[in-house]
């Protein structure tokens, strides 16, 4: 199975940087907005998506709620440089996403977590 990642950031350099640092491991596709990211899920099978929380028009937890509307078997990581517990409690107790990391990430221990996302995703 091919790896493919989501990564979905309105800032284009972090989508550059995670590109650059994983591009070896995973096939990296990038969105520089949650609609953009929709689009490409139209056309992809990506089973794992990470988004950032703080984007303009529709944040992160809204973007996953709409793919797990539709898809619920599809694992996302959310990331964000901000500790907001009412949405880390709702996105965990609505079962939204697999995990929470806080920005910025460590590439070890990214490319771990996306590893284990894709494990959880083969057992589904």
């Amino acid at each position: 199975m091919e790896k493919k990642v989501l990564y979905v950031d309105d800032v284009v350099i972090n989508l550059e940087l995670f590109k650059i640092n994983f591009r070896n491991d995973f096939t990296i596709l990038v969105a520089d907005s949650a609609q953009e990211g929709l689009d490409i899920l139209k056309n992809e099978d990506i089973n794992v998506i990470i988004s950032d929380l703080k984007m303009p028009h529709m944040n992160g937890i809204d973007f996953i709620e709409r793919i797990k509307r539709e898809n619920p078997q599809k694992i996302c990581i959310l990331l964000t440089a901000f500790m907001e517990s009412e949405v880390m409690l709702r996105a965990i107790n609505e079962e939204l996403v697999y995990r929470y990391i806080m920005k910025p990430w460590k590439k070890d221990e990214l490319r771990d977590i996306i590893e284990s996302a894709f494990k959880r995703f083969e057992k589904h």
